[in-house]
């Protein structure tokens, strides 16, 4: 399991893959360097609406697994795939109400769960500009 924060810069729709499998892709800003990154991650099947209620924009956590695979083409060629497979996003700052944090998981037995939480100011946040150095 991984977390990574970052900023929503988009959220695509869900995608109707097979009458058994849907997915839906969304992008992550993680600006931690010097050279902002922009990650893919996918959330499926009951996962799909973890992002539904959160807008571009807003400061997320998300947690993952990393997930690879092989496949062979019709020319019998190997190749290699990566996917970060989201299974519960944390609102940290929302572009909307910048005072509030939530929460959206669903568990390996499909039952989801929300929470809100105040988001803390720190001291530095709250003192003013007007230092004198």
């Amino acid at each position: 399991m991984f977390k990574i924060k970052g900023t929503l810069k988009l959220k695509q729709a869900e995608q109707q893959v097979s009458d058994k499998f849907k997915k839906r892709e969304f992008v992550l800003t993680e600006s931690s360097s010097q050279y902002p990154q922009m990650l893919l991650f996918q959330l499926t099947q009951e996962r799909c609406n973890l992002i539904e209620n959160i807008n571009e924009g807003d400061e997320i956590e998300v947690s993952f697994n990393l997930r690879g695979r092989e496949w062979t083409n019709q020319q019998n060629e190997v190749k290699y795939f990566n996917s970060l497979e989201a299974w519960k996003i944390d609102t940290l700052k929302s572009s909307n109400n910048p005072s509030t944090a939530s929460s959206s998981t669903i568990n390996e037995s499909g039952n989801s769960s929300a929470t809100s939480a105040p988001v803390s100011t720190t001291i530095a946040e709250a003192e003013s500009d007007d230092l004198p150095f």
